[in-house]
């Protein structure tokens, strides 16, 4: 099934926050609810938030009472900022609400029943394009997997961190449907626990065999020689080759350094962001402590505990071993590599 969809005069989408002891949908019907479910993580991933926030866009431009295009662009710019800042560090959410929003303006010359259509299209045309996307990298990257291949991950980057299919998870169901022999180590990633929840959920729909550890873990099998390959995403790539991913990224890099293990990134192109030199330059989204002091509405610290809680840390290009996207696999030196991929005509994809 698809993660998120517009239909029936509303967004809806698969409620992650209830994974894995229920999959249930949440319907939004008002652009501030879409916005709500992006900032609580009921959707989450920087594929699916983008798509997520596009159907916002689109569910807005539906429910706007405007008749003038003025007036009509007018509140979808203020939508769009309402969504834009739900969460900052994912250049996907930006990328997709002003390739919308380019839309809605060109077409509002033709009056605004004109321009909702094409915004509705066009949201529509990125959740079809993130599933395609999606087995393109799923393909490149199993090439790069033994035909025995046992794989670390962080965080959740499959199917319910995109659209359908998954980023460094797809490249793990497209290594297994091609025949290869795949065990995946599946770090819990605290604090949400995105891997304890969500991605050792959909191993098990997928029949894939995987091992759940705790984050503070991975050096010990990293080191023991259990691991033969680091897979994560990214929520935003600098210019120069840094990414920013779901915190807990920067030591298992720094880990496959020492141990001599290949690190791989896997995103579409849309998550790399030239604009930005490097990833001190990314901003990093700071969520509420609470999700540190409390574990599923339980209190695990003292009361008065500070903490903190980074949602991202950046992984500086020095530790990354490739950068797998739908248009072909990066290598350093990776300034001119991104901006020739981000820049590239998709080529065609034979067996996608």
């Amino acid at each position: 099934m698809r993660t998120v969809e517009y239909r029936d005069g509303a967004v809806r989408l698969i409620d992650q926050t209830l994974l894995p002891e229920r999959l249930d949908s949440l319907d939004c019907r008002a652009v501030e609810e879409v916005a709500d479910a992006i900032r609580a993580m009921r959707v989450r991933g920087a594929p699916a938030i983008g798509v997520t926030a596009a159907f916002g866009l689109a569910l807005a431009g539906d429910h706007s009472d405007a008749r003038d295009p003025a007036a009509w662009l007018a509140e979808l710019e203020r939508a769009a900022a309402l969504l834009r800042a739900t969460r900052p560090t994912a250049v996907n959410l930006a990328w997709a609400l002003e390739r919308c929003l380019e839309v809605a303006r060109r077409a509002s010359a033709d009056g605004v029943v004109v321009a909702r259509d094409a915004l509705r299209s066009c949201a529509q045309r990125l959740a079809d394009e993130d599933v395609e996307t999606n087995r393109r990298m799923g393909a490149l990257g199993a090439a790069l997997l033994p035909a025995a291949a046992r794989v670390l991950t962080h965080c959740n980057t499959g199917a319910l961190a995109t659209v359908d299919f998954g980023t460094a998870l797809g490249v793990v169901r497209a290594a297994r449907d091609a025949g290869k022999q795949v065990h995946v180590y599946v770090d819990e990633t605290r604090p949400f626990l995105q891997g304890a929840r969500l991605t050792a959920w959909e191993l098990e729909q997928e029949r894939i065999p995987y091992t759940l550890i705790t984050d503070s873990m991975a050096g010990h099998f990293l080191a023991r020689g259990d691991v033969d390959l680091v897979l994560v995403g990214a929520d935003r790539i600098a210019a120069n080759g840094d990414v920013a991913n779901k915190v807990g990224t920067y030591p298992l890099a720094v880990l496959c350094k020492e141990n001599g293990l290949p690190f791989y990134v896997v995103a579409p192109t849309s998550t790399i962001d030239l604009t930005v030199p490097d990833g001190g330059a990314i901003p990093i989204e700071e969520r509420s402590p609470e999700e540190v002091t409390h574990v599923a509405g339980r209190r695990i610290a003292p009361r008065g505990a500070r903490a903190a809680h980074p949602a991202f840390d950046v992984t500086p290009a020095r530790y990354v071993s490739a950068i797998v996207t739908e248009r072909g696999i990066a290598r350093s030196p990776y300034r001119p590599a991104l901006a020739g991929l981000a820049g590239a005509t998709l080529p065609a994809a034979a067996g996608t």
